[in-house]
């Protein structure tokens, strides 16, 4: 039994032998194609580089083409053996497998998919304020399959690529501004053109609002109980020190105390109820002519 066995690894020490240039070619061309997929992938970083595609896109693109490079010389590679049945059902066997494994991870794959879309759409980068299906959050990492947002309150939220590829987004930060707008109610009886231009210059020496474009304020319209100003202004939104709440805040409570100093009565002043003061009434009796007294 032993002989057997020395004589079968020795059968086996020899094919490999006679195998082993053929091997060591397959590899080396295995190599060829990884350093070639290397290549092609920095000169493509060098020319798509320039483009606004996210850093994340771009090493996501780098690392697919190494990895059809190596793909290809490994088919090569099995040729060269003398594996080429094998690798002739690998390729024919390929569109199967995607099939059954596109099935398979559904979600997974149209969360790929949408993602290698987004990727030449570009409608975000990192540092951007999105919202998307009541998401709002700014983007701290951009993956394939799904986007890290931060919200306001400190919560992470990974939301999947089909999502933002699908449903409506909105970029806060495209063009660096956002409109901000806050309403105020005064009495009928105060002077509505003298408080529209006291609420101009004060919401203009705000914090943090910007000149161009410049903001304004205008009637909204007529409440039974009071005249409602509506105040407009717009914000520079990558000012990461000064966010919208606390810029509309600001511009509230120095408008509140502009409207004060000059005398203005607020909506929650004026009321429309009638003060029914108490009549006293004298009853006087009335003596006919021919009546004693």
């Amino acid at each position: 039994m032993i002989e057997t066995f020395s004589e079968s690894l020795f059968a086996e020490l020899e094919q490999f032998a006679s195998m082993f240039p053929r091997i060591a070619f397959g590899i080396v061309v295995i190599l060829l194609f990884y350093f070639a997929g290397k290549l092609i992938s920095r000169v493509y970083d060098g020319i798509l580089g320039r483009t606004s595609l996210s850093e994340t896109n771009l090493h996501y693109f780098q690392r697919l083409i190494v990895g059809v490079s190596v793909f290809i010389g490994f088919i090569f590679f099995l040729n060269i053996i003398g594996f080429q049945t094998f690798a002739a059902s690998l390729l024919a066997g390929g569109g199967l497998v995607a099939i059954m494994l596109g099935f398979a991870f559904r979600d997974i794959g149209e969360n790929l998919l949408a993602g290698f879309f987004l990727a030449f759409s570009r409608p975000f980068n990192k540092g951007d304020l999105i919202e998307s299906a009541g998401l709002q959050g700014r983007v701290q990492n951009i993956h394939l399959r799904h986007t890290h947002i931060r919200t306001g309150d400190g919560c992470d939220i990974f939301i999947p690529s089909a999502q933002l590829f699908t449903r409506p987004l909105h970029n806060y930060t495209m063009d660096g501004l956002r409109r901000g707008q806050f309403t105020v109610g005064i009495d009928y009886a105060d002077d509505a053109k003298a408080a529209t231009d006291l609420l101009l210059q004060t919401i203009k020496k705000s914090k943090g609002v910007i000149k161009k474009p410049a903001p304004s304020v205008s009637i909204k319209g007529f409440d039974p109980d009071y005249v409602e100003l509506q105040v407009f202004f717009w914000i520079n939104v990558r000012d990461q020190e000064l966010s919208l709440p606390v810029i509309r805040s600001s511009a509230m409570e120095a408008c509140r105390l502009a409207l004060i100093r000059e005398k203005f009565t607020f909506s929650a002043d004026v009321t429309s109820a009638v003060d029914l003061s108490t009549v006293h009434v004298r009853m006087d009796s009335v003596v006919e002519a021919g009546e004693p007294n």
